[in-house]
């Protein structure tokens, strides 16, 4: 079991993104009593929940393309609508994770980092570490981010998740989708990536394809390369991308045991 964890929930696990403003309420609240679970048989495991807009956010960020940049009234109004629309979903899993005995607290990116040109370049990531420090179970989102060159911006997940690698020093990333992990003939879903590593990643780029959903950030295929990203440089990290629905799947992936998709440094 690794010490200090992060934990993606993704839209399409926690939404339908076919579906306007549709949270998947059953998936969360089963999730919640699993994480609990977890803590309670692993205290000494630190969390930070991360979670996707789904169908919530990525509506109206398609709609005034906010991840590109944020200049004129009306696209100022559709960066508020998007902060609006994750907010939401982001009250929603706070709600459902606090009613199965979370001691969760939400600390949106939106309200404590700068980014520069789509990269974060200020965050104040204290609150993140006094949560872990007493116990508690931060959960930050995919969100709007007020941009130095572009406005404003939008920064997934995964994006903040990479940014606070270098800095909180965690051990492990697990990336929780609708999907098994990352497939190479996706959409036929006849062969799952049991194993990427940055060496291996440049012959299979090309297979791995975007969401096919609406997603602003890039879906699957910008997960990868993030990630890959991400374990280039800190070789210690191990980022597992699976669907936790089935029972037992997240508790599995906290002790780094699953069947989905493991990023890491070497086989």
């Amino acid at each position: 079991m690794k010490n200090r964890v992060f934990l993606k929930l993704g839209g399409s696990l926690i939404t339908d993104k076919s579906v306007p403003h549709k949270a998947r309420i059953e998936i969360i609240r089963a999730l919640a009593g699993e994480i609990r679970l977890a803590l309670q048989s692993l205290p000494e495991m630190q969390l930070l929940v991360g979670h996707g807009s789904g169908s919530f956010g990525h509506v109206p960020a398609n709609k005034f393309h906010t991840r590109s940049g944020v200049r004129s009234a009306d696209e100022w109004k559709g960066f508020a609508q998007v902060w609006y629309e994750a907010r939401a979903l982001n009250q929603i899993v706070t709600e459902q994770f606090a009613d199965a005995g979370l001691p969760v607290i939400s600390l949106p990116p939106s309200a404590a980092a700068i980014a520069t040109d789509g990269k974060v370049s200020q965050w104040d990531f204290t609150p993140i570490q006094a949560a872990f420090e007493h116990g508690l179970v931060p959960i930050i989102q995919g969100d709007v981010i007020f941009d130095t060159i572009r406005g404003g911006t939008i920064l997934s997940t995964e994006e903040l998740f990479c940014h606070l690698a270098g800095i909180l020093h965690h051990d492990l990333i697990l990336i929780g989708g609708s999907e098994d992990g990352v497939w190479e003939d996706y959409p036929k879903r006849t062969h799952l990536l049991a194993r990427i590593t940055p060496a291996e990643y440049p012959e299979i780029a090309q297979k791995i394809f975007p969401s096919g959903a609406v997603d602003v950030t890039g879906g699957m295929a910008s997960k990868v390369a993030a990630m890959v990203d991400l374990v280039r440089t800190q070789p210690e990290l191990s980022v597992i991308i699976f669907n936790p629905t089935e029972a037992g799947a997240l508790t599995a992936a906290f002790d780094a045991r699953t069947t989905g998709t493991m990023i890491c440094s070497q086989r």
